[in-house]
This record gives structure tokens, sequence and C-alpha cells, in this order.
């Protein structure tokens, strides 16, 4: 018996057949489209495409693999024939509809519905990739800022032990979905042409602006939600329940992909030398850390990339220690953070 098929008989679930009919749910928000892409760009074996969005989307269409594939409305009975669901709804369809799904459905949810759940599992392949096989119907897509910074976390934590996180984020519209995208288009030439521009999707003006990122803000601890979820997301995709976190997360005017400034404490003393060749070495990192050229980690590059940016190493002279390395990240907020991510995890599962 293989690997999938045992862990399957564990947690009460069917195995998956080779060929599954996988449904998109959320089709034609920003991360349901990359998700269709994804599928058709790594020749995902399925059988059977569904696509599934709100009522007012019924009835367009999407093209997968040459052909026109009609757009269904979500309902009860959406998932019954299918395999493999990949959720990108928002957390109240996912609360509506995923826990309730036939037994021999699997949901990738992107949602932080049940991202903290202890039964559910939240995998990023490339760090803990064998927790999927332990879901029990629903799986977990952690928060993109999470994936990105923890592709760059993970491989230097195996070689010596993280104690201590500093982060700031530099995250695009694209984390806020595809109407802050327009927004950001609309109100940057509104702006050059000294037109007025009430902001709709966002709380504050975009164009030539930073601000503190859009989610709710705790009163009493003065984190946003994004701050608090990640910190949390990390420790458990990473299984380092103690380790110390601290991150500032900020909307950038920028369209697609996050960039992430990291301050790393480690246990031992390590060289920036010897963490470049640890993540030269990491699946789905590439280094780019041209100190000549003054060329490092850039949204403009990460666009559009399946793998995450790591550069601009350097001792952190805060720390004469030598435990502490800056570096800077920057990953595609819509693939390897979120449909890209979700696409692994359902290879991941086919695995045999």
């Amino acid at each position: 018996m293989s690997l999938s098929e045992t862990l399957s008989a564990r947690n009460g679930r069917l195995p998956l057949p080779p060929s599954p009919s996988v449904a998109v749910v959320g089709a034609t928000g920003a991360v349901g489209t990359e998700m269709i892409a994804c599928l058709e760009a790594r020749k995902f074996p399925l059988s059977r495409l569904k696509l599934l969005a709100s009522p007012r989307s019924a009835g367009k269409h999407a093209t997968f693999q040459g052909r026109d594939v009609r757009i269904d409305a979500m309902d009860g009975a959406s998932l019954e024939d299918v395999d493999i669901a990949l959720f990108s709804a928002g957390s109240a369809i996912s609360k509506d509809f995923a826990r309730n799904a036939p037994r021999k459905t699997v949901v990738i949810d992107n949602s932080s519905a049940f991202r903290m759940d202890a039964d559910v599992p939240l995998v990023v392949p490339e760090i803990n990739g064998k927790a999927a096989f332990e879901h029990r119907g629903v799986i977990a897509n952690p928060n993109c800022t999470a994936i990105i910074s923890g592709m760059a976390l993970w491989p230097l934590h195996r070689e010596a032990k993280i104690r201590r996180v500093i982060a700031a984020t530099y995250q695009a519209a694209s984390g806020a979905g595809a109407a802050a995208m327009e927004e950001l288009r609309a109100s940057t030439q509104a702006y050059l042409e000294n037109r007025a521009y009430e902001p709709r999707v966002l709380p504050h003006p975009y164009a030539f602006n930073v601000f503190s990122h859009n989610d709710k803000v705790d009163i009493e601890s003065g984190q946003n939600g994004e701050e608090i979820k990640v910190a949390r997301e990390l420790r458990k995709i990473m299984d380092a329940p103690e380790l110390r976190i601290g991150i500032t997360c900020v909307r950038v005017p920028v369209l697609r992909a996050h960039t992430i400034a990291l301050s790393v404490e480690f246990e031992r003393p390590i060289t920036h030398d010897a963490a470049r060749e640890i993540l030269r070495d990491a699946p789905g990192v590439k280094i780019v850390d041209d100190r000549a050229r003054n060329y490092f980690p850039m949204p403009r590059d990460a666009s559009g990339k399946n793998e995450v940016l790591v550069g601009r190493l350097r001792p952190d002279v805060s720390d004469p220690t030598g435990h502490t390395l800056a570096m800077l990240v920057a990953g595609d907020q819509l693939l390897k953070g979120a449909a890209l991510n979700a696409v692994q995890i359902a290879e991941l599962l086919l695995k045999r």
C-alpha cells in the first residue's frame, strides 16, 4: 500500500484516483484565475475541471486547455462529483461548504477559515508536505506572507535553529484581490491626471502611498490581523511553537508580489555565505544577491515567477554575537503565495 493510501485509510478518507475530478471554487477571482492557469501550466492530471463561483458569475466561461469551461453557481450539490476542490472564495463560503463536502472530496482552502484548527493541516509542500496526508477532508493553504517568508526561513531553521524573527512586509495590491489591483490602477491614473479619487476597496488612498495593512487592528495589542496570522501560521507550519516573531505589515503601491525584510536570530552563529549556500540548494528558492550591481529581490522580478527570490544576505550589525542575519525576500502573492501552493498540495496528494 502506498503512503497516500496508508494515510488515507488511517484518517478515514477514500484514496484519490490517479486522474481526479477537480473544482475551482471562486474561479473568477484573482487567485481562482491563477489556480486554473497553474493546473494547465503544470499539466495536472485531472479527468474533469469544474468551475464554481457566485450566482452573478454563473454562465460565464473560462478557457482551459484551449476550450471553454462554463462557470456554475456554487450550491450544496456542487461538490458531489468532485475529488479535489480548490477553494478561493473567502472564509464565509469555505465555512458554508468545505466542512460539508462529500467524504470523497478533499478541500484545499485558501481562506483563513480553518488554518489554526488543530485537525486541519496547514501546508507548504517544501516545508511540511507530510502533514497534508493527515487531513480529515480539509487542508489549509497558508497566508501568502507566511508562505513566502517560510520558504526562506525553513531551510535555514533546519541547519541552525531560529530563535527570533523580526519582519517588515511590503505587500502588493494582489493580496487584497482583483478589486484592489484595479483600485491601484485607477487611483494612479487619477493621481497623474490631477483628478480626485475616492478609495472604495482599501481604507486609504493607494496611489503613491504606503499604509498599515488593511486588516482589522486589535485595539489592545496594536497588531493588525495580518500580523497576528503570519506569526501564528509560521509557528504551525514550521512546528516551532516557541518561535518569537515580531512583524509589521504594510501595503505598498505594487500590483503583485510581496517583499519582506527579515532579521533572523539563530541559536548559533551563521555567516551570510553559509546561509546563501543553504538557500541556493533549497527547493522553490532562487538567490538574487548581487552586491556589485545593488541588485536584490524585487517584486517586479518576482511577479509571474514560481520561485521565491532571496537576497541581500548580510550580518545584522545590531547583534555583535554573529547570531543574526538580515535578508530580503520577494514572492508572487498570487502564485507561490496562493494558487501555486494550493496546486502543489494537490499534486502531493497524488504521489504514490
